[in-house]
């Protein structure tokens, strides 16, 4: 299939625009953001996104912001007016639209802006003017419908107001280049002469072998930070980005050394493991020297490059005595899906967290895909023909699944996988949250969230595989469902002034869940599940929650003046839960009895378990007779010789040795696949096991 033209791309993305606008009951501009954020958010270009829509007659304007953790401000401005052809961005357009924004900020720094108390700006304003002092920088991006004039060269970094100022262009183009290109992101490209003046010294180290490039450097901690600096998380590989989200930034020991033992820095610290698409060296009288990289993606070390950055900045430390060492290597990019996420997995295993990490092909994602592709869901009411909700358990595997086929292919594909019922892991972290967490976590932002959820479902995942089955996805739907219901109520309430919409859902499902638990009941999953929808009873009693949530946020403490920034706080939830009883009082009584009791959902839970025990000892068994007596027989000669096996993987082997005169039960074909793994660690050569 030939490569999508910009064109063709503008109209595919309107017209899902327009889909998630009608299916969330969103203005078109909404809407828009909410895409467009959602790509950056991914890419590690920004880290999160709150919508706040303002627009001033003299010349102001700004369409959402986040505040990050390096003390950087992240302000947007649109250029959107629902146009159903692709039209040119030109330099006066730029211009326009950089103004208006760097005026609202320049406004709001200096206290000249007052809009209405009530408005979601009026919070923006305030925390602009109340942060000045620990402000760092403010990145402005412009987020448009249209194609770059290509006259248009750049905009140009400045300063305002004492503060760095960067600026970024996001048009359809750029938007077309990061989907269509290796991993659906922007590769960065780093060219060391022109940013630090000199080249980086380097070893090459594959001299044994031409499978690939590999080096070992020196990497002075000034470059580090500052690299850090400039394009913070999208250097991390992405389950290194969520890795860092989990826990604290800055590592105490690390900060310690840098501060009292800088000579003792690189004795101390582990280094760092990074992988590069493309290396451009040359050579200097001081030796070789890496001029410029294509991609370098930080797979092992994000703590230590962190944390460099931060202590240089916050404590104002000296990095020009401290080194780290970095192994990098040179993955072409045909490679690098598969190869950069295995580097970042095994390098990161000596990590304590490691079940936080949670890795795309972690076999929690693999099985919530593997039950997204053959569980039908029931035709929803009026509709003819059941369909399927897809899990994008990495990004841009939607688009991929459908980047081969005919146009034919193309319909059946949505008509079985509506683009409504995609969704990704983020996705899917904030849906469960709600319920089985903190409802503060989905409020701090979708990595943040999902780094939460990576590191719970981590750890019952190691307790117990077999409680993630049919009856967990299912529900997982079910409240998908809910989720997406309720942000479609809320944008329909008369009190709906535009702002808060993401916290006052994500409060209302919470306070759902939090009064059917003290009546020692449960929302009825599988009712949704099966209709695919949600009853009126349960929307007007969304509706009575809602209502009484945005009441309770809306008017946060004496003092706090930014709704978002006390919808992250423990004291919200706790002051929510002090009237939920008052909440509850107000539901209809039909209400209470449609509620099923925990002991249906258990039963439901307690049987769906034990399919997926029977499903794994199947799929067990199904692995080991794929692969052939003898291979069976030579690992375990192979073993034995190394005194790897203990006498009842002896016995085990045996059995597989005799297929089919004897074969292995379930129990035995587990233990068979253990012993495989352990064959592998052991640097045997072993089969494959397929998926």
């Amino acid at each position: 299939m030939m490569e999508q033209t910009v064109e063709e791309f503008f109209h595919d993305f309107r017209q899902e625009m327009l889909a998630g606008a009608e299916a969330n009951s969103t203005y078109q501009l909404e809407s828009f953001m909410e895409s467009v954020s959602g790509e950056l958010i991914e890419t590690g270009f920004v880290e999160g996104f709150e919508h706040c829509h303002f627009r001033a007659t003299r010349g102001m304007r700004v369409d959402g912001y986040w505040f990050n953790d390096e003390g950087a401000l992240d302000l947007f401005v649109a250029d959107f007016e629902g146009r159903r052809e692709l039209e040119t961005l030109t330099k006066t357009d730029v211009d326009a639209a950089f103004k208006r924004v760097i005026n609202f900020f320049e406004a709001s720094l200096t206290g000249s802006l007052e809009p209405d108390v009530t408005t979601p700006e009026y919070g923006l304003v305030r925390q602009i003017a109340d942060r000045r002092a620990l402000l760092r920088q403010v990145n402005f991006y412009l987020t448009s419908e249209r194609g770059l004039s290509n006259r248009f060269q750049a905009f140009p970094n400045n300063e305002l107001s004492g503060y760095p100022a960067s600026y970024h262009i996001w048009d359809m183009a750029r938007f077309q280049r990061q989907r269509s290109s290796r991993g659906h992101k922007e590769a960065l490209n780093i060219d060391f002469v022109e940013m630090f003046g000199d080249g980086i010294n380097c070893l090459p180290a594959n001299l044994g072998s031409d499978s690939y490039q590999s080096f070992l450097i020196v990497m002075p901690a000034h470059v580090l930070s500052a690299l850090y600096d400039r394009y913070s998380g999208r250097l991390l590989e992405q389950n290194v980005r969520t890795f860092l989200q989990a826990r604290a930034q800055v590592n105490k020991g690390i900060r310690a050394t840098i501060i009292n033992e800088p000579g003792m820095f690189f004795a101390y610290n582990n280094g760092i493991t990074a992988t590069a698409q493309e290396v451009e060296t040359r050579m200097t009288p001081t030796g070789l020297q890496i001029a410029r990289m294509t991609d370098l993606q930080i797979v092992n070390g994000g703590q230590t490059t962190a944390s460099l950055f931060h202590t240089q900045r916050r404590d104002k430390a000296d990095l020009s005595s401290i080194f780290v060492q970095m192994k990098l290597s040179v993955i072409d990019s045909e490679q690098s899906e598969i190869v950069v996420p295995r580097i970042s997995e095994y390098a990161n295993t000596q990590n304590r967290v490691n079940a936080a990490d949670f890795f795309s092909n972690h076999p929690f994602h693999v099985r919530m895909s593997d039950f997204s592709r053959r569980i039908w869901a029931p035709a929803s009411p009026g509709a003819q023909r059941e369909t399927k909700w897809f899990y994008e358990r990495t990004r841009g595997q939607y688009l991929d699944a459908q980047s081969k086929l005919t146009t034919g292919e193309q319909k059946r594909f949505k008509a079985e996988y509506p683009k409504i019922q995609m969704f990704t892991k983020t996705d899917l972290a904030k849906f469960e949250n709600v319920f089985d967490d903190h409802p503060r976590w989905v409020n701090l932002g979708g990595q943040k969230n999902f780094a939460r959820y990576a590191s719970r479902i981590g750890k019952e995942w190691e307790k117990g595989a077999d409680s993630f089955n049919e009856f967990y996805f299912k529900r997982a739907i079910a409240r998908a469902i809910l989720f997406r219901a309720t942000e479609k109520l809320v944008s329909s309430q008369t009190w709906y002034n535009g702002g808060y919409r993401a916290n006052i859902v994500a409060y209302t499902l919470a306070i759902l869940g939090e009064i059917t638990k003290r009546r020692k009941a449960s929302i009825d999953y599988q009712r949704i599940w099966s209709s695919q929808m949600i009853d009126d009873l349960l929307l007007q009693s969304l509706a009575a929650i809602a209502g009484a949530v945005n009441d309770d946020i809306t008017h946060p403490p004496q003092g706090i003046s930014n709704i978002s920034e006390w919808a992250k706080k423990e004291g919200c939830w706790t002051r929510l839960c002090d009237h939920a009883d008052t909440i509850s009082a107000d539901l209809p009584d039909a209400f209470w009895i449609s509620l099923v009791s925990p002991e249906e959902n258990k039963h439901e839970a307690k049987s769906a378990r034990q399919t997926q025990k029977i499903d794994n000892g199947i799929e067990a068994q199904r692995q080991v007779f794929g692969i052939s007596p003898d291979i069976w027989s030579e690992l375990s000669a192979q073993m034995n010789a190394k005194r790897l096996l203990t006498a009842k993987e002896v016995g085990v082997l045996g059995i597989a040795s005799q297929m089919p005169t004897k074969i292995p039960s379930e129990a035995q074909s587990r233990i068979l696949l253990a012993i495989l793994e352990k064959g592998r660690l052991e640097g045997l050569s072993v089969p494959e096991m397929t998926g």
